[in-house]
């Protein structure tokens, strides 16, 4: 790469940067997931007590009561300790979906946009297959035949949501395929594989970034509905959804169960949708322009 290119990169990325930063919002979700990001990779140091630690002689403690900062669930266990551990989970969750799923539609997408015909009707009609069905009854459906567990969870959640990544990314390659410079590769003897991934893909990746960032809450909020429904990370595990789902049996007892895992829901899930929009309008550039 000559250092021309190397600069304009580097320009066009320090333009980025300073427009995400002008956005107070997104600023303020990016410092939410730092911590909880923060607290997710360093929770055995972070975590004052064994998540898994049971104390049944004092269950129900309010917050700040014998050194429970949160106080303790129906088994006696640190509230604070479950939510740090927890986070692992839920975040692992979201990413790991999220990837999955971008890697799936787009490749679909970009293989449905360039070739068109056959190909663009099976993709496309497969992708209407998927939205015929309410999304969270097809992943219940499928969950309760391979059973709860993270990895199922992970991989369901996974499948079923490639088909928006499909539907974008098809519709931006069939934007690109006649531009000047895809037919200009394809002069020059490149193969089909070449011009996709090396040269139209590039192009592409940005509303791809965009909705993959707005779609990670999604996958959290996926996961914990299924985890509150019984489908999905089972008990003793910290999750958020699970946590939430065994203090709805105490709710009235115990308040303090229910409210500190559905804020930590409620807190990552705006903080996502906040770096997103900050990202969109970073990455537009009419809007970017705009806040410049």
């Amino acid at each position: 790469m000559s250092k021309e290119a190397t600069s304009t990169i580097r320009s066009e990325f320090a333009h980025v940067v300073r427009v995400f930063f002008r956005h107070k919002l997104g600023v303020v979700g990016l410092v939410m997931l730092i911590v909880f990001a923060g607290a997710a990779v360093f929770a055995p140091a972070v975590a004052p007590r064994d998540p898994y630690e049971m104390d049944l002689a004092s269950p129900f403690l309010p917050p700040g009561s014998s050194g429970y900062i949160l106080g303790t669930d129906n088994y006696g266990r640190d509230i604070l300790s479950r939510l740090i551990h927890g986070s692992r989970i839920s975040l692992l969750i979201g990413i790991v979906v999220v990837s999955i799923a971008t890697v799936i539609g787009s490749v679909l997408g970009l293989v449905a946009g360039y070739y068109g015909g056959f190909i663009d009707n099976l993709v496309m009609r497969l992708v209407e297959v998927f939205y015929s069905f309410p999304f969270l009854i097809l992943v219940i459906g499928v969950m309760a035949i391979l059973g709860p567990s993270v990895f199922n969870v992970m991989i369901v959640l996974g499948l079923v949501s490639w088909p928006l990544y499909a539907r974008l990314v098809r519709a931006q390659v069939m934007a690109l395929k006649s531009e000047d410079f895809v037919k200009a590769a394809g002069a020059l003897g490149c193969s089909d594989a070449r011009i996709m991934f090396r040269h139209i893909l590039p192009n592409v990746l940005t509303p791809v970034i965009v909705s993959a960032t707005l779609g990670i809450p999604g996958a959290i909020l996926s996961s914990a509905s299924l985890g509150f429904l019984g489908f999905g990370v089972q008990p003793p595990t910290p999750e958020w959804g699970a946590m939430v789902s065994e203090a709805k049996d105490f709710i009235l007892l115990n308040s303090n169960m229910i409210i500190w895992p559905g804020m930590c829901i409620f807190l990552v899930v705006l903080s996502f949708n906040f770096v997103g929009d900050a990202l969109r309008d970073a990455l537009d550039p009419r809007l970017a322009k705009q806040l410049n």
